[in-house]
């Protein structure tokens, strides 16, 4: 993982990705306020090989977990800060402290094709394997972020195997993404889910549980 170089933090009021509103209602009789952002929906995938017994997860950089851990060290950077401000962190931290381990995933921004077309185009370009659409299988969808964006994420699982690579995956550099493709032994899934000194999100936990409950059981049994 690169290192981080000239750190700034600076507060803005929309991306292209995510549009701040302010929401103002009354609940109970009282007035109340409430910031939020709209960002796009999206797929996610649990991935298992058969071939090797692992599920593919993907690893990468992300920069509001970095922030978190940057707060942690250097609480000074979002101090007194308005919206023509920047601070300058002088001795950023490793990048290494915004990774974070992560089921195959992608926002939903083709209005052309359908949720599982979607997934299907994550898997190849992140992992690297080609499933067909009909070997999806849809798991559930839920809310995410409720407390900011309240986006929904459906979650998708596909079973996989080494004939099904057909390339390195990482995602598209030209849209700068940098992502590493990881095996997790099926035997150490769960240890790993709950490990907290391996950063991840809640859907691989999640994900993970369902396996054991839904497909663990019918496995051929060594």
């Amino acid at each position: 993982m690169e290192a981080i170089e000239e750190l700034t933090v600076q507060p803005c009021t929309s991306s292209l990705y995510l549009r701040p509103f302010r929401l103002c209602y009354r609940q109970n009789g009282t007035k109340k306020f409430w910031d939020f952002m709209r960002t796009h929906d999206s797929v996610s995938i649990l991935i298992f090989n058969t071939s090797r017994q692992c599920f593919v997860v993907v690893k990468q950089f992300r920069p509001a977990v970095y922030m978190c851990e940057v707060e942690r060290h250097h609480p000074q950077v979002f101090q007194n800060q308005d919206k023509e401000s920047c601070s300058h962190v002088e001795d950023p931290l490793p990048a290494v402290v915004g990774v974070t381990y992560e089921l195959c995933a992608g926002i939903v921004d083709k209005p052309d094709l359908s949720l599982e077309e979607i997934a299907c185009e994550e898997v190849l370009e992140e992992c690297g394997y080609r499933v067909p659409i009909t070997d999806l299988r849809r798991i559930t969808s839920y809310r995410s972020g409720v407390g900011v964006t309240g986006s929904r994420q459906t979650l998708f699982y596909a079973e996989v195997t080494d004939q099904m690579k057909t390339g390195e995956g990482g995602g598209q550099p030209g849209e700068g993404e940098l992502i590493e493709v990881v095996e997790i032994p099926l035997e150490d899934s769960m240890k790993f889910a709950y490990d907290e000194s391996l950063p991840k999100t809640m859907g691989v936990i999640f994900s993970f549980m369902w396996f054991q409950t839904n497909i663990a059981p019918k496995l051929p049994k060594k």
